[in-house]
């Protein structure tokens, strides 16, 4: 049997779970929705917030605004007074609508198109350049409309040469000289580092340091260095998931399913703002203080961009099961709606925190558990399943009953989303506590 993997929740999820609600908007929506939840994205930003206070570093935290569609989400990030990082046309205009001013947007992303650069450079925002010709874009758009652009330099990270982000070494020298005789104002230098480990960030967000201190000697006043996103959501337990990780085998999972691209460490010791403290407190490479101090002394901000680590709690999928089929042992549950809709199964991977079942009636005469069920889509794709592991559910699940993923808010609910087979996108539901009861309306209300 495979080991159970409670996910953590936080009051107002534990609260929903217990209230009618949840299965009143399944009835009124008539298909898959999620549930999201402003308070946990509100204490998350403060928390991030907090850390540079603590540290006495002057920093700055920009959400990143791929990891949800979801429009409250953008304008509690401007009523908090966060930036926003974007990578298109698009995002760069939910934000602008959410209230994000533009000189609070951080434009990321691969080869920028000069249309994104045009707006980019009317609106004030600053921009992250991965390349020369990208440089050499930018500067062209920005002479064309007498302007000045502002503009970080992208550099490649040592420890992931072969990343096709950034600017090699021979790169950010010629950057450099070409700056000095442009229309681009240079503010700092930013990296994109996959994983989260955390000294790896200390270490390149020193050597950034240093490199602003060499790049003022040439008479450019840069002052800001960006180490992006990374920062981890702690999921679940930490024995709960060593026991999976020690104990895990094919037979756990529906048709001996192996996954090449391996799992998201689902639990983390250093997780959201605990990581960015963790950062600051770190003796990067080379120095011999905290990054803090170093940040204090070279008068340098640092600039964040997380992404899924703000919207840790901040909401959960739910599906109701309309089909049960037992199979060699255990059952498979067919809900109303597709894998398209928890992004990390399209990556050969899975997402691993139980789901919890929500009955629609009660189960007073059902012998103890478990029952083991791995969840299927209503789709004709064999492949599609929500959960190919067979989660252990402690009743027996039927047609009517709720499936709840939880905290799925950071780029699970719509990274991949398709209405394939015509089914409908999942709804997003605003929900927050009011007196003794919830309140609810759809995240994008009439105009």
């Amino acid at each position: 049997m495979t080991a159970r993997l409670p996910a953590h929740t936080g009051p107002e999820t534990r609260g929903l779970l217990a209230d009618p609600l949840l299965h009143e908007l399944g009835h009124g929506l008539g298909g898959p929705f999620h549930v999201l939840l402003p308070n946990a994205f509100d204490a998350n930003a403060a928390a991030f917030l907090g850390v540079f206070a603590e540290a006495g570093v002057q920093g700055r935290v920009y959400y990143a605004k791929k990891a949800n569609k979801a429009a409250v989400f953008a304008e509690r990030a401007a009523v908090a007074g966060l930036g926003m990082d974007v990578a298109s046309r698009g995002e760069l205009r939910e934000a602008l609508d959410a209230g994000v001013r533009g000189e609070d947007l951080m434009v990321t992303g691969p080869a920028k198109a000069d249309e994104l650069l045009r707006v980019a450079v009317l609106q004030g925002a600053l921009i992250a350049v991965d390349a020369l010709d990208e440089l050499d874009r930018l500067e062209a758009v920005a002479r064309e409309l007498d302007r000045k652009a502002r503009a970080l330099l992208r550099v490649l990270p040592p420890e992931q040469p072969h990343s096709r982000f950034g600017l090699d070494e021979r790169e950010v020298t010629a950057a450099l000289v070409r700056i000095g005789l442009s229309a681009v104002s240079l503010e700092g230098f930013s990296f994109h580092l996959s994983g989260y480990d955390v000294r790896q960030r200390a270490d390149l967000a020193a050597t950034l340091v240093r490199l602003c201190r060499r790049t003022r000697a040439l008479g450019l006043p840069v002052d800001s260095v960006s180490i992006g996103g990374g920062f981890a959501v702690d999921y679940v337990g930490a024995e709960d998931w060593r026991e999976f990780e020690e104990t895990s085998r094919p037979e756990h999972f529906h048709a001996g399913k192996r996954f090449g691209g391996g799992f998201y460490p689902y639990h983390s010791p250093a997780a959201g703002a605990d990581a960015l403290r963790a950062i600051l407190a770190a003796v990067p490479s080379g120095e011999r203080v905290p990054l803090a101090e170093v940040l204090r002394t070279a008068d340098v901000r640092l600039l964040v961009e997380p992404g899924r680590a703000l919207l840790d709690q901040a909401g959960f999928t739910v599906f109701r099961v309309q089909g049960v089929k037992e199979r060699d042992g255990y059952a498979i549950l067919t809900v109303d709606g597709s894998s398209l809709s928890l992004s990390e199964q399209w990556f050969d991977s899975e997402f691993l925190p139980d789901p919890l079942l929500v009955p629609a009636r009660a189960h007073a005469d059902a012998p103890a558990g478990p029952y083991p069920s791995c969840v299927g889509a209503a789709t004709c794709l064999e492949s599609d399943l929500l959960t190919w592991r067979k989660i252990p559910f402690p009743k027996p699940p039927a047609v009517g009953d709720l499936l709840v993923y939880l905290n799925t808010a950071g780029y699970q609910m719509d990274s991949n989303e398709s209405p394939f087979h015509e089914l409908p996108l999942p709804l997003k539901v605003v929900v927050e506590p009011a007196s003794d009861r919830f309140r609810w309306h759809l995240d994008r209300r009439p105009a």
